[in-house]
């Protein structure tokens, strides 16, 4: 190549494209349980700009967890906005939405007004509802067109009714306007102004009341809590056009060609395209999801078979083990450590057995009334203290997920890789791949819901050519690699656990 040609082709390559042909954008955005954002991508995957809400959580009763949907809309469209502007371009340059959403948790609405307050995922009231219809029927009751028995994660709630104005929703479903679902099929509902209602199949794998081995609504689990069928949404596939943005909402009408779960999508941003992939995020919650390839898994303790996604003739399915409550203890271990949870650190010299610190508990134990602890406390104890036990006490918890997946998932681990706010922690990395003795990948941007949805929705439109190109945009910021052994924590991890089985059946049940 000469220098002219040198010089014509490096003009072409910078940014400043002509105005008659300005650059296009996805948009990927993630609607969580205690925070809604939104990214600007461009087919870098680099983030233009940004905007995130705090989601405010109503508790009107002990163990009820709910958002106000009129308030969640608003913050919807604010934080679409928000990034744009951040972004310094146009609507009309957006060429396609994707929507991550938090899963399992339902609206019953007649259009266009809610009927129900959105009744989150972490909500208890129906649990003693939920167990008894899973003892009763499990494992005799069986999948539709399978023989496997029913198999449900613990937050799955499976009372759509609950909390809801029982004589307006009976009116509704006998006056054929009543709709129920995720907040994925309620969002598109509203963005489209009513013209479309569906969900994916992994929003609708974890409900409760889809069947993931024959890939449709189970009409079982349906008729247990006397739900319609006639009030469930279509499911289409994951990357795929519902329908446009209303344009009264953003002055364009934007195609909205991705629905998602929140996790499924970070495993998708996580590029684990491969059976045997495993996803460890750790945000709100710690959810350990692996690629179990086109057919679902499934296990009779605390991992439970979903879709991944699907994208025309290919489905990808995971098995998932999740805990809760982890954000909310690095919230305490920021009270009383940093406001920065890369700072939060292990600064003890543990020249004396440190205290143990247990969070409320899922899976492998799955017992809501547990609480959480300090445990063995002592004069000596620092806040420094505190911390360590908060951290190591994820970590453990880590072990103890990965541990059941080995025992329960007959697939071998090919690849690691962490997301989520918690993964910025090095302490909790690196005791984590200690204990899996195991290499963990952490991404460059941690965001991967996002980034997921945004990725969905690119394929759909032809923004990305296909998945082989969006591992080669992957950045991978360090790999944690295993430096002690699993038995030089072997004696804290068997203190940690003592103290779990003694918070275990704290609350009261009712």
């Amino acid at each position: 190549m000469s220098g002219l040609q040198a010089g014509a082709e490096q003009r072409r390559e910078e940014p400043s494209a002509p105005a008659s042909s300005p650059s296009r954008f996805v948009l990927g955005l993630d609607v969580g349980s205690t925070v809604i954002r939104c990214h600007v991508y461009d087919r870098t995957t680099r983030v233009r700009g940004s905007s995130a809400q705090k989601v405010e959580n109503v508790y009107p009763q002990p163990g009820w967890v709910e958002i106000d949907p009129d308030a969640l809309w608003t913050q919807f469209v604010a934080v679409i906005k928000d990034a744009v502007k951040a972004a310094g371009i146009q609507m009309n340059q957006i060429v396609g939405l994707g929507i991550s959403t938090q899963r399992a948790t339902f609206i019953t609405w007649n259009n266009p007004v809610s009927l129900s307050a959105l009744q989150c995922f972490t909500c208890l009231r129906t649990f003693g509802h939920s167990t008894a219809i899973v003892s009763e029927h499990s494992p005799p009751c069986s999948h539709s067109g399978s023989s496997e028995p029913i198999s449900l994660p613990p937050y799955r709630q499976l009372d759509p009714n609950s909390g809801c104005p029982y004589t307006q929703v009976r009116k509704a479903v006998d006056e054929d306007n009543c709709c129920f679902g995720t907040i994925d099929t309620w969002l598109l509902h509203k963005l489209t102004k009513g013209s479309a209602f569906a969900t994916d199949y992994s929003n609708a794998s974890t409900t409760g009341f889809f069947d993931p081995f024959g890939m449709c609504w189970s009409k079982l689990m349906a008729t247990m809590v006397s739900l319609p069928l006639s009030i469930l949404p279509p499911v289409k596939d994951t990357s795929h056009n519902f329908g446009s943005v209303d344009e009264e909402i953003f002055g364009v009408p934007i195609p909205v060609v991705a629905l998602v779960g929140d996790q499924q999508s970070a495993m998708f941003g996580e590029c684990c395209f491969q059976t045997g992939d495993v996803k460890l995020t750790m945000g709100t919650g710690t959810f350990l999801d692996i690629n179990t390839g086109n057919s679902p898994q499934h296990a009779n303790g605390g991992f439970y078979p979903l879709i991944g996604w699907k994208i025309g003739q290919e489905v990808v399915c995971l098995a998932e083990g999740n805990a809760g409550d982890t954000g909310t203890a690095i919230i305490w271990a920021q009270k009383l450590g940093s406001s920065r949870v890369s700072d939060l650190t292990s600064s003890s010299s543990q020249r004396y057995a440190p205290p143990t610190y247990v969070l409320t508990y899922q899976a492998p134990l799955n017992d809501p009334c547990a609480c959480a602890s300090f445990m063995g406390l002592k004069h000596s104890t620092s806040k420094y203290h505190l911390v360590r036990a908060i951290l190591e006490s994820i970590a453990f918890r880590n072990k103890q997920l990965y541990d059941m997946l080995q025992r329960e998932i007959q697939i071998p681990v090919t690849n690691i890789r962490a997301d989520g706010g918690v993964c910025n922690n090095a302490f909790v990395m690196q005791m984590t791949s200690d204990l899996f003795n195991a290499r963990i990948d952490r991404p460059t941007h941690f965001d991967m819901s996002c980034l997921g949805a945004a990725t969905l929705a690119g394929l759909a439109v032809g923004f990305w050519a296909d998945k082989e190109e969006l591992q080669k945009l992957r950045q991978s910021e360090m790999v944690f690699k295993p430096q002690k052994k699993w038995q030089e924590y072997e004696m804290n991890m068997e203190n940690w656990v003592k103290a779990v089985k003694r918070s275990m059946n704290w609350y009261n049940k009712a």
